[in-house]
């Protein structure tokens, strides 16, 4: 096939993908089935044909993937809201994938021919939250949340990936040697967990130090450098026994709170980039799918989707939080939040890869259940908080000021408000606002003009003020005012 139009097709596909992200949250469909969508109709049993039957290339694009998806994760990551839910996060990442793995397993072992291995193994797969499908609904969503949940849920979709992979590769190499070892088990999952952490810090803070001493002669350097910084703590990790994935996002949460040159271009490349390799990973795993042999396993797939979605998730989540003192109603939010996205699908290649026989129905399961998961949960997340009442509305979400920004070391906090019809600023002046000290309206748009006001100046109906302020406390304050 001529190289150019290779290059053509797949960057039609990469526009196409990001015109209908933009219009996909109008009809509630979230973006990520869409990329999935169009990547089966590019397939070859769809519109274009496109001939892709690789779980090897496959399974390198979706590590890759993975890997700037949680170093993208963990620089926005702030420190000081996961702190509180360190414990909560550290057992729903680590116990709960456990617990969910096994219970699935056991349900499919009842509901399929499988052997009980083979059910463990699909267990395994679809066990962790997908950091990718997380990070991006929450974060369009834009709703705040009571009780920690937000960091909380953020926190275990970003570390609970090494549990599942580990047991992903341990059951694969059991069903395909037939052999298992408890002892020798336990010890490599403490290694890899121990060193992926201890790795993570350690590179995180030779990464810091690299970034802030090497001064490059251009600033567009920085973002390869960062590039080139999270694949070496993934892969010297592995090559070094440890989990790779956890390293990256320990290392990264490391350095999104910590003083760094470049910090925010460093976010703003990475979030792009983010999203580049979701599109990029669920157009490669749409390709990778055969409608065809979805349909089989229908019944079968939505069967363990609903198992997954209300008793396997629940049953983990409340036994995981049982011994901290959470509401119910959060906990049955954290159980709907448990959304599957990429994560299983790649991890649904190894089995592939390994040769073992029932490798493409697993495949074909696990593409069922996450489709089923990211329809029915990811489309229900607003409603869910509002019907649970876990929505905080006493807190306003603040967009950053778009006119200026300040280097994170001056502690200088930016927000811009925009002013509803009801909003109680609306027919004032600047000087009657009696805003908090050390907080100041410096600039306003008014129809797409931007000009500096004075204490007389009168506050219309949609005028979008930008805010200074030495506390983030003072601008929310400001928002439940006047927003």
């Amino acid at each position: 096939m001529n190289l150019a139009f290779i290059i053509l097709v797949g960057s039609f596909l990469l526009l196409i993908s990001i015109l209908a992200g933009k219009t996909s949250y109008r009809f509630g469909v979230p973006t990520l089935v869409l990329f999935l969508a169009i990547g089966m109709l590019a397939g070859s049993e769809g519109l274009i044909g496109i001939e892709f039957d690789s779980p090897l290339v496959a399974q390198f694009i979706g590590i890759i993937a993975l890997n700037v998806i949680l170093f993208s994760g963990g620089l926005d990551t702030r420190w000081e809201a996961v702190k509180p839910v360190l414990y909560k996060g550290g057992i729903l990442a680590t116990l709960g994938v456990f617990i969910t793995a096994g219970a699935v397993g056991f349900f499919t072992y009842y509901l399929l021919d499988f052997s009980l291995t083979e059910s463990f193994l699909l267990g395994a797969i679809i066990s962790s939250t997908d950091a990718a499908a997380v990070f991006s609904i929450l974060r369009s969503k834009n709703i705040n949340l009571k009780g920690g949940i937000r960091p909380m849920l953020e926190l275990e979709s970003g570390s609970n990936d090494p549990m599942a992979y580990f047991l992903t590769t341990l059951l694969t190499g059991i069903v395909v040697a037939q052999d298992f070892d408890a002892g020798k088990s336990i010890i490599e999952l403490v290694l890899q967990i121990s060193l992926g952490a201890i790795l993570g810090y350690g590179l995180g803070r030779l990464s810091k130090l690299l970034i802030n001493k090497i001064s490059l002669d251009f600033e567009g350097l920085y973002p390869v450098l960062g590039i080139a910084l999270s694949f070496i703590i993934y892969s010297l990790t592995e090559v070094i026994g440890g989990n790779g994935f956890l390293a990256v996002y320990v290392s990264s949460v490391l350095l999104g709170n910590s003083k760094l040159i470049r910090k925010q271009s460093l976010r703003e490349f990475f979030d792009g980039f983010a999203w580049l390799m979701q599109i990029i990973l669920f157009l490669t795993l749409g390709l990778l799918v055969y409608p065809s042999q979805i349909l089989p396993v229908l019944i079968s797939g939505l069967c363990i989707a609903l198992f997954l979605i209300f008793v396997a998730r629940p049953l983990s989540v409340f036994i995981c939080l049982s011994i901290f003192k959470i509401p119910i109603k959060n906990k049955l939010f954290i159980s709907w939040v448990g959304l599957r996205g990429a994560v299983p699908i790649v991890f649904a290649t190894f089995p592939m890869v390994a040769g073992i026989e029932k490798a493409g129905l697993i495949f074909n399961i696990v593409f069922m259940v996450t489709l089923v998961s990211i329809m029915l949960q990811g489309t229900s997340i607003v409603t869910m908080a509002k019907w649970l009442g876990v929505e905080d509305k006493t807190v306003k979400s603040l967009r950053k000021a778009s006119a200026f920004a300040f280097s994170e070391e001056t502690k200088t906090e930016t927000a811009e408000i925009t002013l509803g019809k009801t909003s109680a600023a609306v027919g004032k002046k600047i000087y009657e606002l009696k805003l908090p000290q050390n907080t100041l309206v410096v600039m306003i748009i008014r129809n797409q003009k931007y000009f500096v006001p004075q204490g007389s100046t009168k506050l219309e109906e949609g005028d979008t003020l930008q805010l200074i302020s030495a506390q983030s406390k003072d601008l929310d304050e400001v928002a439940q005012r006047f927003a």
